[in-house]
C-alpha cells in the first residue's frame, strides 16, 4: 500500500509543480476527432464526468456542445486552472474516491487513469462502471506498450490490446466496444503511439 501511495504522490507532485507548463503544452492540441467519436455515443445534452480533467480543455469543449459536465482532478493546481478556464466548479478528487451510482451517460478519462498502477486500475474501472447509467460509455487512453513505472516524474501503466484485454477479464460490468491506435497529436511527438478504448456498461 505504501508503494502504491508513493506512485500517486510523485504523479500529483509533478502536476502541481508543472500545472501552468502542462496546460500551455496541451491547450492547442486538436482532439476534436476523438471528442466527436465519444459524443456520438451519448444522448444530446447528456451527462459527462471529465475524470482527470487537467486544466479543463475537454470540459470546456463538452460544455460548448451542450453537455452537462462534471469535472474532477487529483491535482489542486490543475483544479484551480480548470475552474478559471471553464467557469464551472471542479472537484478536487483522487480516482479511487469516485463513489457514485448511475450518474453519468459517459465518462471521459483521456490520458488520466494511465497514471494508476495495474493493481489500482481494475478497482477504479469498477467504480467508473458503477457511476455510469445503464449502457453508459467510457473513453480512456493509454500510451502504447508494455512499460509500467516512473517516466519523467510521473507513474505510467502502458497498454497494448493484449494487456488491456487481460485487464477487462477482471471487470464483468464493462465490455470493450471499440479500440484503435493513434499517433500523439502534440507537435514533434508523432512517433509516440496511444491505445484508445471505448467501453460500454453491460
Amino acid at each position: 500500500m505504501y508503494e502504491m501511495k508513493k506512485k500517486s504522490i510523485c504523479t500529483l507532485k509533478y502536476y502541481n509543480e508543472n500545472a501552468q507548463s502542462f496546460a500551455a503544452a496541451t491547450a492547442s492540441v486538436d482532439f476534436s476527432a476523438i471528442q466527436t467519436r465519444f459524443t456520438t455515443c451519448l444522448p444530446q445534452g447528456g451527462s459527462i464526468l471529465d475524470f482527470g480533467c487537467g486544466f479543463g480543455r475537454d470540459t470546456k469543449y463538452f460544455l460548448s456542445q451542450g453537455y452537462q459536465v462534471t469535472a474532477a482532478d487529483g491535482s489542486e493546481e490543475l483544479c484551480k486552472l480548470a475552474r478559471q478556464y471553464t467557469g464551472i466548479p471542479v472537484k478536487h478528487m483522487l480516482f479511487h474516491e469516485l463513489d457514485e451510482t448511475e450518474q453519468y451517460d459517459g465518462i471521459w478519462a483521456c490520458s488520466s487513469i494511465l497514471h494508476l498502477p495495474l493493481e489500482e486500475l481494475i478497482p477504479v474501472l469498477e467504480k467508473m462502471a458503477k457511476a455510469l447509467k445503464p449502457q453508459g460509455i467510457i473513453y480512456t487512453s493509454f500510451k502504447y506498450g508494455n512499460f509500467s513505472g516512473e517516466r519523467n516524474g510521473r507513474y505510467f501503466t502502458d497498454m497494448t490490446e493484449i494487456s488491456f484485454a487481460a485487464v477487462m477479464q477482471n471487470i464483468s460490468s464493462l465490455e470493450t466496444e471499440e479500440q484503435w491506435i493513434t499517433s500523439d497529436v502534440r507537435p514533434g511527438r508523432g512517433e509516440e503511439k496511444w491505445l484508445n478504448v471505448i467501453l460500454r456498461k453491460k
